[in-house]
């Protein structure tokens, strides 16, 4: 028996059909919505993003419908609207689940144990990257930086972070999504669904009570640079190796203190030289100059 090309899912070129309409009362809404994010931007093409949002806020993915829409309004092609939404990751071209788990594979998040808890994850809903749970609750996905590396590994659920997961406590977190209980992240805003995560991105304001005032700023490794640069803490020391390191009464090694380090020493692998023109002789740089000079 043969299979036509539609049932193999093999396109011939032929147009898709126009897009399927909102209904009317869908539609009107989302123009008054429209109409206020528009009224944001010198130049209306501007608001293609958060009106993108606004449409994912609706549905919950980006659909034919939404990109049409969005075109409508802001006198786009259709190819433009959907060249932006097949760019940019966080619109999604499929129906999802309420709450996105975004599992950080990159460098750092997994050397520290990303990838063990994105395999696990995988095995214990039974979805692969991209796929949602038979119930709608939970979409699974790996990112490649959730920009957390100080909390690393960092699971993201609808863009608020879950720090310095294992594969136990992120197998309890999707648990608790799925069956209801009670989810806080571990800063930020309190957890909402993904359609209404999308609103937010669109620009309308979190009306949840205290839930702006919840949102905080940036976890305290993140804040250890910052405070080195007012004086707010020790500065970094060099200190020396334990090899070689006399011993004390009891036989332990001493440490022999700390030294200011030398010219010819640097506190991190990632320190530029001081003498730029030694590692070029044809092209002598000479040492940068200090900011302000």
């Amino acid at each position: 028996m043969t299979t036509s090309s539609s049932e193999r899912g093999v396109s011939l070129g032929m147009p898709e059909l126009p897009a399927p309409a909102y209904p009317d009362d869908v539609r009107a809404r989302l123009e008054t919505d429209a109409r206020e994010i528009i009224a944001r931007y010198p130049d209306s093409r501007s608001a293609l993003l958060p009106l993108l949002h606004l449409v994912q806020a609706e549905e919950g993915h980006v659909t034919r419908t939404g990109m049409q829409f969005c075109a409508d309004v802001l006198e786009l092609t259709t190819a433009e609207v959907t060249a932006v939404a097949t760019f940019y990751t966080m619109y999604r071209r499929k129906p999802s689940g309420d709450y996105q788990v975004g599992v950080c594979t990159n460098t750092l998040c997994a050397v520290m144990g990303g990838d063990e808890i994105f395999s696990e994850l995988q095995e214990h809903l039974g979805v692969g990257n991209g796929e949602t749970t038979d119930d709608g609750k939970v979409t699974l996905e790996h990112i490649e930086c959730n920009a957390a590396c100080d909390f690393a590994p960092v699971v993201m659920v609808n863009w608020e972070f879950f720090d310095n997961q294992t594969p136990a406590t992120a197998k309890r977190l999707v648990d608790d999504l799925r069956e209801g209980r009670p989810v806080e992240p571990t800063r930020g805003a309190p957890l909402c669904t993904f359609k209404e995560t999308a609103r937010i991105l669109a620009g309308f304001p979190d009306e949840r009570p205290g839930a702006v005032e919840a949102s905080g700023g940036a976890g305290p490794a993140s804040l250890v640079g910052l405070r080195l640069a007012r004086g707010e803490a020790a500065p970094a020391r060099v200190v020396h190796p334990r090899e070689g390191a006399s011993q004390g009464r009891d036989g332990a090694p001493q440490d022999r203190g700390a030294h200011e380090p030398s010219p010819s020493e640097h506190l991190s692998s990632h320190d530029a030289p001081q003498d730029t023109s030694a590692s070029d002789p044809a092209h002598p740089a000479g040492p940068a100059a200090e900011e302000g000079e």
